[in-house]
């Protein structure tokens, strides 16, 4: 890739090489954008019924609950971290919600909503506080932990079986609409403009990036990065507990595999949407892109009636092209730092 590089900036005035990168550069950061734009024209080619109201309905729907498990998995990647248990929270948030309303069904559904939400903070804390004060060397360590202890607890508590009670608040957050449109994707708007606003408006947000470019850097200049660590933890939990109400309302059960491999696609999400595992880089934005990518090609090869084992190739091989897309680009904003220092 270098050497490609080099060849076509090599021979080029600086002036014309920054231009030239700058281009690139634009170029790879729409890159999700263009893929999921790609991928709507062929399935529409490919599928009559791909584009009918009903089905981009449906697409929009069963993306909600990974969108909102993505924009948590942002904040914990943007510092450099990683969270596998958001899947076995998302599971173990869905069977309390529905104990606490199968035990409280005279309290109404404002209790059994606090519950998931709670659930989903409580495992979150637990994962920043063993990562910054235990001094775990990464976040692989204490999720992993925490992704078989919440899947063991699910399971204990629901005695492997689905419990089918959930109030009628977490039905209609979760497969609800409010005229045409469905209610999960109003709540994943809703999240999503509250991590916009997070992450862009508050100094907090800057802190965040500054965390995940360089941790020894950000403390030099007074940013209290363990306490950073631990917020993004707290709403990769919370997030994962929305998730859950979703999930619940759309199976109208706690269910404890609910959330099978759900990780996995939330971190996918992420770095197909742009997100870089180095950490300082990715957009909320961005993460709403990659989680419609991996929604809209489970919904047309499944139109297609493609194997779902072949699903797993095609996301996994969208996974692999969109990395490397995040090394050309770290590669290309190296050599335009250069030319600008150059051109200094």
């Amino acid at each position: 890739m270098s050497a490609f590089m080099e060849r076509i900036t090599g021979s080029q005035s600086p002036l014309s090489s920054e231009r030239s990168l700058r281009w690139s550069l634009a170029l790879i950061r729409l890159g999700p954008a263009i893929i999921l734009l790609l991928l709507i024209m062929a399935f529409n080619v490919l599928s009559p019924v791909f584009l009918t109201v009903q089905n981009v309905s449906n697409i929009v729907v069963q993306t909600s609950a990974l969108a909102v498990l993505a924009i948590g998995q942002l904040f914990v990647i943007l510092v450099a971290g990683i969270d596998l248990s958001v899947g076995s929270v998302l599971a173990l948030s869905t069977v309390i919600g529905a104990l606490v309303f199968t035990w409280n069904q005279g309290l109404g559904g404002s209790l059994s909503v606090a519950a998931f939400l709670l659930t989903g903070l409580v495992t979150g804390f637990l994962n920043g506080f063993m990562l910054t004060k235990g001094r775990l060397p990464h976040a692989f360590i204490p999720t992993l932990a925490m992704f078989y202890a919440a899947s063991g607890l699910a399971l204990v508590l629901s005695n492997g079986r689905a419990i089918p009670h959930v109030p009628g608040i977490v039905i209609t957050l979760g497969s609800g609409y409010i005229g045409p449109l469905p209610v999960p994707v109003l709540l994943v708007a809703g999240l999503a403009l509250v991590a916009v606003v997070l992450t862009k408006r508050l100094k907090w947000g800057r802190w965040i990036y500054l965390v995940g470019g360089d941790k020894e850097a950000a403390r030099r200049v007074g940013i209290p990065v363990d306490r950073v660590i631990l917020s993004v933890f707290l709403i990769s939990g919370l997030m994962a507990g929305f998730a859950g109400v979703i999930t619940a309302g759309r199976t109208a059960s706690g269910y404890p595999t609910a959330g099978e491999l759900a990780e996995l696609q939330a971190i996918a999400a992420v770095i197909i949407g742009g997100g870089s595992f180095f950490g300082g880089r990715g957009s909320v934005a961005g993460v709403l892109v990659g989680a419609l990518i991996l929604g809209v090609i489970a919904n047309g090869l499944n139109l297609l009636n493609v194997d779902e084992y072949w699903q797993l190739i095609v996301a996994g091989g969208i996974i692999v092209f969109a990395v490397e897309l995040d090394v050309l680009r770290r590669y290309l904003e190296g050599r335009f730092r250069t030319l600008q220092a150059r051109g200094d």
